[in-house]
């Protein structure tokens, strides 16, 4: 079993090396290079992780009174970073060894990001009374 982690995280330290270095640098969308597309794609994706903070902290926030919704929404959010990172592991595997690689992973990750964001930002716009809604109305 020790064998079959030491990919994942292999490739987990590898891009956030590359993610590092492209930090560094600033987004040119002009750039066409496969390193420019690349610097794009992780800072879209860094800006899609802002968004979902900031929901997510928002729905934590209307859920200050409730230790137990919050703890639930922990378990959720969690299992769902563990499955976003898994899907995109599959679903870019056939790149790994190519330098578009980190371009199609970032972008994996912000559609994934995209969707919870929009998942938990249709919890904050529950209506009053909406018994199918986990997140209490804004007061």
């Amino acid at each position: 079993m020790p064998h079959r982690l030491t990919l994942p995280l292999a490739v987990i330290a590898g891009l956030l090396g590359a993610l590092s270095a492209a930090q560094a640098q600033k987004c040119d969308r002009a750039d066409e290079s496969q390193a420019g597309m690349n610097i794009c794609a992780a800072a879209d994706h860094q800006a899609a992780d802002r968004k979902l903070n900031k929901a997510y902290g928002d729905i934590m926030k209307r859920l200050s009174d409730d230790a137990d919704a919050r703890k639930r929404l922990q378990a959720a959010q969690r299992a769902w970073i563990a499955f976003r990172d898994a899907e995109c592991d599959f679903s870019t595997a056939d790149s790994r060894e190519g330098t578009i690689y980190p371009a199609l992973y970032s972008e994996c990750l912000t559609a994934l990001t995209d969707e919870r964001t929009g998942q938990l930002s249709g919890y904050l716009n529950c209506e009053e009374g909406d018994m199918s809604c986990p997140v209490p109305p804004a007061p």
